[in-house]
C-alpha cells in the first residue's frame, strides 16, 4: 500500500460528515438531493467530479449500453448514460440481482428466526426448508447450509462452458467440466438437481442455482415470493419507481422470480438500495436490513474460507483492490453491471452496462422511455490485442478505485 493510499485510509473514520439522517423521496417526490457543479460537488459532497471522468470513459468503453451513477454523503453527483440506457429505463440488470435475494434473505432470518433459528448455520434440505429437493439426488445435499449456499461453497458445480473451482491454500482455480445449469422452463427443479463437484463448503465455484434455491427457502420459510417479499420490505420502502425481474421469455412466464438475478430497476433506484446499505441497513427510522448481515456481507465468511465472496458480494477485506477501502464490496452482472457500496466513504456507485438484449421492454412488460439506438451492435475497440469489455474484474475494479480516488479527504 502506498503511503498516501495509507493516509487516505487511515483518515477515513475522523473525515466523514455525518450524513446518515438525510434519505431520498421517491422520483416521483423529488428524488435525490444533487450537486453536480463542480463547487457543489467540492463542497456539499467532498468529491473532485474532473477525477470522475475517467471512471466514465472506462465505463463508456467497455459496453455498448450503461452509464455511470455516484452518489456521496446522500448527494447525487454524477449521472450520465449512453445506447440504451436512461434514468428509468429497467434493464435485465443479470447477476447483479444476486445481491437483492442475498439481502432479502437477510431481512427473512431476521424477521423469521422463529421458522429458521439457526440462521446461516441451517442445513436447509430438509422437508420443512426445500420439500422440493425430495427425494435428493445426492445425500450431501443434506449437509448444505444456507450461508454456505449464499457464499457459493455449497458445492455446486460452476456454470457456463469453462466453469472452474477454487480451494482455499490452491491460487489457481481448478477447471471443472460444463453440467446442465439452470433451465427457465423449470427453475426450482433445474437448480436443485445441478450435481455438486465437492463436499459442501470444501469449495468455491460460481453458480447461480445456490442463490435460486436460497431464494426457494425465503419462499417457503415466508410464505411469499421473493419479488413480492422484495417489494414489500425494500421497494415500497424507499420508494422504488416501477419495477420488477426480467420474468417474460415470449409467451412464457416465469412462476418464479430467478433468485440468481435479472432484477429490472430505475437506476436512482438502484442507489437507493445500494444507499440504504451503506446507512447500515436504516431507511427513514426503520432497520429495513439487519446491520450484522450487511456486515457479513463485506469481510471474509466463515462459509467461504476460499475467495472473497460473501453472501452473494465481492469484497474487498483482503485489500485485493487497492485503490478502495477494504470495507467495500460490490456485485457484477453479465453485460457490465455493477453495484459498489463503500460504508467507509458514505458512496454509492451504480455502473450500467447491457447488451441491446439486455434492454428489450418484453422482459418485463413495463413501458420504457425511447431508446437511443446509436450504439446498437456496438463492439469494444480492441486495445493491445485486447477487448476492453474482456478485462472483467479488472475494468470494473477499475471503476472502483477512480471513484474512491475522487472523494476529497480535506
Amino acid at each position: 500500500m502506498t503511503s498516501r493510499l495509507l493516509h487516505f485510509v487511515l483518515l477515513l473514520p475522523l473525515a466523514l460528515p455525518a450524513a446518515d439522517t438525510y434519505f431520498p423521496p421517491s422520483d416521483a417526490d423529488g428524488g435525490w438531493r444533487e450537486a453536480k457543479t463542480e463547487k457543489a460537488a467540492r463542497e456539499l459532497a467532498g468529491v473532485d467530479l474532473s477525477k470522475l471522468e475517467p471512471a466514465y470513459t472506462i465505463t463508456e468503453r467497455s459496453t455498448g449500453n450503461g452509464g455511470l451513477v455516484v452518489v456521496r454523503n446522500g448527494y447525487l453527483v454524477f449521472e450520465r448514460y449512453f445506447g440504451r440506457a436512461s434514468r428509468n429505463c429497467n434493464p435485465d440488470m443479470a447477476s447483479t440481482g444476486k445481491a437483492f435475494c442475498s439481502i432479502a434473505c437477510g431481512i427473512m432470518l431476521n424477521e423469521f428466526k422463529d421458522k429458521i433459528p439457526q440462521g446461516l448455520d441451517t442445513k436447509v434440505f430438509t422437508k420443512k426448508h426445500l420439500p422440493q429437493a425430495f427425494p435428493l439426488n445426492d445425500p450431501r445435499k443434506a449437509d448444505i447450509t444456507l450461508g454456505q449456499l449464499l457464499c457459493m461453497t455449497g458445492g455446486y458445480w460452476g456454470e457456463g462452458q469453462a466453469p472452474t473451482g477454487y480451494v482455499k491454500g490452491n491460487p489457481k482455480p481448478q477447471p471443472l467440466k460444463a453440467v446442465p445449469g439452470q433451465n427457465i422452463k423449470d427453475l426450482d427443479a433445474s437448480s436443485l438437481n445441478v450435481p455438486l463437484w465437492c463436499a459442501p463448503g470444501a469449495g468455491y465455484s460460481y453458480s447461480s442455482p445456490s442463490p435460486h434455491i436460497a431464494s426457494i427457502v425465503l419462499r417457503n420459510v415466508s410464505g411469499m415470493e421473493l419479488k413480492d417479499y422484495i417489494h414489500e420490505r425494500l421497494a415500497k420502502p424507499q420508494g422504488w419507481g416501477a419495477w420488477d425481474y426480467c420474468l417474460h421469455r415470449g409467451d412464457f412466464v416465469m412462476p418464479h422470480a430467478n433468485g440468481a438475478g435479472s432484477t429490472a430497476l430505475h437506476a436512482t433506484d438502484a442507489m437507493r438500495f445500494g444507499y440504504c446499505l451503506a446507512q447500515k441497513g436504516r431507511w427513514k427510522g426503520q432497520q429495513l436490513v439487519p446491520a450484522d448481515y450487511i456486515q457479513k456481507c463485506q469481510t471474509w465468511s466463515p462459509y467461504n474460507e476460499h475467495t472473497p465472496f460473501s453472501l452473494q458480494w465481492e469484497h474487498n477485506a483482503d485489500g485485493h483492490v487497492a485503490g478502495a477501502p477494504k470495507d467495500a464490496f460490490w456485485k457484477s452482472g453479465a453485460g457490465g453491471f455493477c453495484l459498489y457500496v463503500v460504508p467507509s466513504l458514505d458512496l454509492v456507485i451504480y455502473k450500467m452496462g447491457g447488451k441491446d438484449s439486455q434492454y428489450d421492454p418484453t422482459l418485463t412488460h413495463i413501458p420504457q422511455p425511447e431508446q437511443s439506438r446509436e450504439r446498437d451492435n456496438w463492439q469494444p475497440i480492441p486495445a493491445n490485442g485486447f477487448h476492453e469489455g474482456s478485462l472483467g474484474g479488472q475494468s470494473l475494479w477499475r471503476v472502483l478505485e477512480m471513484t474512491c480516488a475522487a472523494v476529497r479527504i480535506d
